[in-house]
């Protein structure tokens, strides 16, 4: 058993690890919107419950049940190395028959599905195989343990993948220790395999009773259906709470990967406990419905503690100081508090599943001659019911239902799972047990508080909550939360996943307005722009106000963020979403750009922080390679560059990736005092000069672009020149050890989600000027303008040297 428990420690670190790899090559291709998620997720979990009913079924009892787990290793482990391999072919045919709407939804169900369901199978079909195993007096509850040494194994592996081998190396390195690790693994069965004899069921032998030891009721579907709610609290638990832990924490990679890392141990240590109890309850179904009982106020628990505890814990000058002065102290910090809230739902759920495979073994051994298939049966169906709790809380629980509602509705259906459990149990006093549900439920669902609206504004920046003054809208979309608010000062601002992203201040409208504005004052002619990233639709609406602009594409994978736009800053976007011009696609602007053959004359992105899980891929060589392949001739790309919340790797990558597909990339200030805040970064498809002249002309014959301008102290060409703050070709020196931002290991998401609590903004913003001069052979301008400018570089330059 120590041999086996080892075994299945390794498959399932290996099996997270793929996992992991998987989910992030199969995003790049399908996309990062709700549906691609949920139908990776129904392509991940529909293969392993797949697996579970297959096994038995397809693969001779006859066989040896080690020989058989050695095969199914093997083959994961080549299916892991064909993947990777396979999959630009695959992305090839895929991209060129995707495209948008229903049809395009079933076009990624399908890809999925032909990716990730044939080593899901596999995977899936492990556990079954292994019940078959018949040594001793081996029952239910010692494949409860392997399940426990599995889940285990999957904790570390998503830490080791998600903080080291994806953050350190890439995909590549990642695939290739998983890829070990199942060869090695199926090497070890397969010699067990000589050494261990083993007997077809029909010449099992019953195992006698223990003393005192009752017959179990046979196993019954409500059985099968408690472990099908109890997967579906489970993963819909999960959903809601890393939405929630997310904000609070800021959801950088490494927060997603501590949250599963987490909630995976729980469930493991959860399976430990849970086999011990199955091994010695004479009642196992009524000691299951007792679990589930607890485990409706335990999830009422984890949702008050997020709600209301958590965001409390801050790190102050008496409590752990210096808690943010290294990454993975805060880290370890975040996973503390991650414990206290998730650790006693996800230990009850882990000892439920051993519980459940007791619950439908007759002591007498009736059960037993088909532990296999029981094994198989209950796995199955625990994992369809994860896979409809995983889809249906994404795409629906949460949208409409909200975070309080869909956790109350999780109370309710854990503890309706315990009363049916309780009430098919065989104990003479279950109708007094049901008390224990019913008081419990009724708790939980008093308990359970709504989402704070300053957790859905500020998430983890728990200093800010006192600004806000009063909220215009809250709301929770299924990729994001959103709110308006009005803080004490009387600024508007728009929030994003627990981040300001628009407000109607100075230094956001100008910023907003410069993403829009510069490059089509830049471009001769522009028609037609394609906003990545609609935020409160500014830049949108400052483009809209340009006469030539016939035609506007919004991609943005949230519904919510133009619908809260609309209603709550028409005024400032000029009533964008109103304006006939204007087409809104709700997808990751990646898919849309590798699914359209449609060209642009403007393609400017304002994405959210590049330290937010998935966000990298808009700062990727690939997707601005992307964007420059739909420019038309003599177009221009504008991409946001932030300086807060940051580092210097993190920016050098930031540029140095931009400037390596847009030589010639310019760099432009909105912040007014020149202090450092975030940049606006432009790339042209064609160098030319930039003619002070000719921007005003464009300025000076539309009253609106004028007025638009004018209203964030720009109000003529000069001005524009002014917020020039270098360029690619002359930071190279800064630049040189810059991370290329690559699709195969997403540098930049792992950088800054190390200095997402750092503040380097001024030092970084000095750097960049220190290599500023005024650009000659770039800027045709008035002498006044040029004099002005040199002046002003040149007293930059001295005031630094002093410093």
């Amino acid at each position: 058993m120590p041999s086996l428990l080892a075994l299945f420690f390794f498959s399932g670190c290996a099996a997270l690890i793929y996992e992991m790899v998987w989910f992030y090559l199969v995003q790049l291709v399908v996309g990062a919107s709700s549906i691609s998620l949920a139908v990776l997720l129904c392509a991940f979990m529909g293969g392993m419950a797949l697996g579970s009913w297959l096994l038995p079924r397809l693969v001779p009892a006859r066989l040896h049940p080690l020989r058989v787990v050695a095969a199914l290793e093997a083959g994961i482990g080549l299916l892991g190395i064909l993947i990777p391999l396979a999959l630009p072919f695959i992305q090839q045919a895929y991209v060129s028959f995707a495209g948008h709407g229903p049809d395009a939804i079933a076009m990624r169900a399908l890809f999925c599905v032909v990716i990730l369901t044939p080593p899901t199978i596999l995977m899936g079909a492990t556990l079954p195989a292994i019940a078959r195993l018949r040594q001793g007096d081996a029952q239910s509850t010692d494949i409860g343990l392997l399940y426990m040494a599995n889940l285990a194994g999957g904790a570390v592996g998503t830490a080791v993948a998600g903080f080291y081998l994806l953050r350190v190396y890439d995909t590549v390195i990642a695939t290739a220790v998983a890829v070990i690790l199942n060869a090695l693994i199926a090497l070890t069965f397969y010699v067990l395999a000589r050494g261990t004899r083993h007997l077809a069921p029909s010449v099992w032998a019953p195992s006698p009773l223990a003393p005192g030891t009752r017959h179990s009721a046979p196993a019954a579907p409500a059985v099968y259906l408690a472990a099908a709610l109890s997967g579906l609290t489970s993963l819909g638990a999960e959903v809601v709470w890393t939405r929630q832990l997310s904000l609070l924490f800021g959801a950088s990679v490494y927060t997603f990967s501590l949250i599963l890392s987490v909630f995976l141990a729980g469930l493991g240590l959860g399976g430990f406990a849970g086999s011990h109890l199955a091994k010695s309850s004479r009642d196992p179904r009524t000691a299951l419905g007792v679990v589930q009982a607890l485990l409706a106020a335990a999830i009422a628990f984890g949702a008050w503690a997020i709600a209301t505890q958590l965001p409390h814990w801050q790190p102050t000058a008496q409590f752990l100081p210096n808690v943010h002065a290294s990454p993975w102290l805060a880290f370890g910090f975040d996973a503390l508090r991650c414990s206290v809230a998730m650790l006693p739902a996800t230990l009850l759920w882990g000892a439920s599943f051993p519980l459940t495979l007791a619950s439908g073994q007759d002591r007498a051994g009736t059960e037993s001659r088909d532990l296999s298939g029981h094994v198989a049966r209950v796995n199955a169906t625990n994992t369809i019911g994860a896979l409809v709790g995983a889809i249906g809380f994404t795409v629906i629980g949460i949208p409409i239902l909200g975070s309080h509602g869909a956790q109350q509705l999780l109370v309710a259906v854990a503890a309706i799972t315990s009363m049916m459990l309780i009430w098919h149990s065989t104990n003479r006093n279950r109708v007094l047990q049901l008390t224990l549900p019913i008081v419990l439920l009724v708790i939980g669902l008093i308990a359970v508080p709504a989402v704070p609206g300053r957790l859905i504004a500020y998430g983890r920046s728990v200093n800010s909550w006192d600004s806000i003054k009063t909220f215009l809208f809250l709301g929770e979309g299924a990729t994001a939360s959103i709110a308006v608010t009005v803080g004490t000062g009387g600024a508007k601002q728009f929030h994003i996943a627990g981040k300001v992203e628009a407000s109607d201040m100075d230094i956001d409208m100008r910023l907003e307005r410069m993403l829009g504005h510069v490059p089509a004052l830049l471009h001769p002619h522009p028609k037609s722009v394609l906003i990545v990233g609609v935020g409160a639709g500014v830049t949108a609406g400052s483009l809209s106000i340009h006469p030539e602009v016939e035609r506007i594409v919004v991609c943005d994978i949230e519904p919510l963020v133009p619908v809260s736009a609309r209603a709550y800053f028409g005024n400032e976007n000029h009533h964008v979403f109103d304006n006939p011009k204007v087409q809104l696609v709700f997808d990751d602007a990646r898919h849309f750009l590798q699914t359209t053959t449609e060209k642009f004359d403007i393609i400017t992105s304002d994405p959210i922080h590049p330290w937010v899980r998935g966000a990298a891929t808009l700062y990727s060589q690939e997707y601005l390679t992307l964007e420059k392949n739909h420019l038309n001739p003599g177009g221009v790309v504008t991409q946001w560059i932030p300086l807060y919340e940051t580092d210097i790797p993190s920016v050098k990558s930031e540029i140095g990736t931009f400037a390596r597909v847009f030589p010639d990339t310019t760099l432009w200030n909105p912040d007014l005092l020149e202090e450092g805040y975030d940049l606006v970064a432009l790339g042209r498809a064609e160098e030319h000069p930039i003619n002070e002249a000719e921007i005003q002309a464009r300025i000076d014959a539309s009253p609106a672009v004028k007025q638009s301008l004018s209203a964030v102290v720009l109000p003529d060409a000069g001005a524009i020149l002014s917020t020039y703050a270098g360029r690619g070709k002359d930071l190279a020196p800064w630049l040189a050890d810059a991370e290329i931002n690559r699709e195969r290991s997403l540098r930049l998401q792992y950088l800054a989600g190390l200095a997402a609590n750092q503040d380097q903004r001024f030092t970084i913003f000095q750097a960049i000027l220190n290599f500023r001069k005024y650009p000659a052979d770039l800027f045709v301008a008035s002498a006044g303008t040029e004099s002005r400018l040199r002046s002003w570089y040149e007293h930059r330059l001295n005031t630094d040297t002093l410093y």
